[in-house]
């Protein structure tokens, strides 16, 4: 172990994993990692749910209305939403911090 830092090297970390908490990632808050997040024009939406399909964070889902919303809180803010889009009614706009 480098005693100055504290950090092990890789060649002393034990092997195999040791999952204690399965099943736990809906409580972990991706979306703070994004830089630019989806916004849909629903004046231009057609419910064609291509934006639910690509997804691979399965941030999206339907309202009353039939339209597909984001989840911002595990958004990473990919931009694949946008970019299947057949209509282009999703746009990635840029995070304000």
């Amino acid at each position: 172990m480098a005693k100055e830092t504290g950090i092990i090297s890789w060649k002393e970390l034990n092997l195999g994993v040791a999952i204690t908490t399965p099943g736990n990632a809906a409580e972990l808050r991706t979306g703070d990692w994004r830089s630019q997040r989806p916004e849909t024009d629903q004046e231009t939406c057609n419910k064609c749910s291509m934006c639910y399909i690509f997804c691979p964070d399965m941030v999206y889902s339907k309202n009353d209305e039939g339209f597909y919303v984001q989840n911002y809180y595990h958004c990473k803010g990919c931009g694949i939403c946008a970019k299947e889009c057949p209509v282009d009614a999703i746009t990635m706009v840029q995070e304000e911090h």
